[in-house]
């Protein structure tokens, strides 16, 4: 189990979060957060439900400010008040839900906000071009641009959801997954997966899941939170399932904390 600190110090995290802390009203969501975050990595984010992963990607995407505590990005200390923020420092995140408009094709869903148009018709043939090339980086199964998002299946609809996320405007610097693999099926999931490992080989990622399986699978890191404060940082080549757990569930000491 290793703290932030133990980590190459050769190379420098894209993004750091020191101290960082979160009240709802009398609920502590997170308290004194630290934690880093390297490029080319996946770093997998686990915890319980209520241990503080929503508010944690959430202070990152610019959808809560953090009430206490310094987030630096790139080594510069960063103001994350909004979604724009987050945005223009190159921080982008694929939510769970993946906000996807089902009766649109697959070119109107990835331009979705981002459309090129002039004198006010859209460009469609333009973004029908770029829509195939964000295709053929993917890798995915999604035969035509035009059929509508609604039926394709699990996995491709999320291959949308990143492709939008990922390829469409500024490149990111580092992609929040959300529980990307929650409620597919096996096939689904591993298309999902290997997204994910093609895109921990070009930027950062960080990786919400409740399935362990799979952090072991793509994550070289994981950070365990606990009621809202970390409770182990720890290299997954090194770690288990049953320590994972036990930190989850608040049962062993606290490791990695505070460095």
């Amino acid at each position: 189990m290793n703290s932030p600190e133990n980590h190459d110090q050769s190379r420098k995290p894209i993004l750091s979060i020191r101290g960082g802390s979160k009240r709802f009203g009398g609920i502590q969501a997170l308290d004194d957060i630290n934690l880093d975050i390297y490029g080319n990595e996946i770093l997998a984010l686990l915890g319980d439900n209520g241990a503080g992963k929503s508010t944690l990607i959430k202070a990152l995407s610019g959808a809560h400010t953090l009430d206490e505590g310094e987030i630096r990005f790139e080594g510069k200390q960063v103001n994350i008040s909004k979604p724009e923020d987050a945005h223009n420092l190159g921080i982008k995140t694929v939510y769970q839900d993946l906000a996807l408009f089902g009766i649109l094709d697959v070119t109107d869903n990835l331009f979705a906000g981002s459309e090129y148009t002039r004198w006010g018709f859209l460009k469609k043939k333009k973004m029908d071009k770029e829509a195939q090339t964000v295709l053929s980086h993917l890798k995915t199964t999604i035969k035509s641009l035009n059929q509508e998002v609604r039926s394709l299946s699990g996995g491709q609809q999320h291959s949308v959801a990143i492709g939008r996320g990922v390829f469409i405007g500024h490149e990111p610097k580092l992609i929040i997954m959300d529980e990307p693999t929650a409620g597919l099926g096996v096939k689904q999931s591993r298309e999902v997966l290997r997204l994910l490992k093609e895109l921990g080989q070009k930027f950062a990622v960080i990786f919400i899941t409740h399935n362990l399986e799979y952090a072991f699978e793509v994550a070289q890191r994981a950070v365990v939170l606990c009621s809202g404060r970390v409770a182990g940082v720890m290299d997954m080549a090194e770690a288990n399932h049953n320590q994972i757990v036990s930190l989850m569930m608040g049962v062993v000491q606290v490791v990695g904390e505070n460095v």
